[in-house]
């Protein structure tokens, strides 16, 4: 009987556990890229832009713009796996198309 009660006043300690929380760190981020070329048609990049980015036409020209201007721009901010499919898909679709823009990715 002696354990019982040395339980019921261990209980009475107050203590208290705190589980721990496991410490996520968040993914890497990477931007998208348009590189600038002198052949592929401005349509196209703002065409490549809605479809694959989902910008509306004002954005679109917007970054489109920026590309021609400035040799590249981002396109959007992705995780290396989303970033690294619109890379890929974008430049399977250029390809495709007989043009040579050229999508890539960096890191942040």
């Amino acid at each position: 009987m002696a354990n019982e009660n040395e339980h019921e006043q261990d209980s009475g300690r107050g203590l208290a556990l705190e589980t721990a929380k496991p410490e996520v760190a968040r993914p890497p981020l990477f931007q998208v890229l348009l590189l600038n070329d002198d052949f592929t048609p401005m349509d196209f990049v703002v065409e490549v832009l809605r479809s694959f980015f989902g910008l509306d036409q004002k954005q679109a020209v917007q970054i489109m713009l920026h590309v021609h201007t400035r040799g590249r721009g981002v396109c959007g901010v992705f995780t290396r796996e989303v970033a690294e499919t619109k890379v890929t898909h974008v430049n399977e679709y250029s390809r495709s198309h007989q043009h040579p823009l050229l999508c890539t990715m960096e890191k942040l």
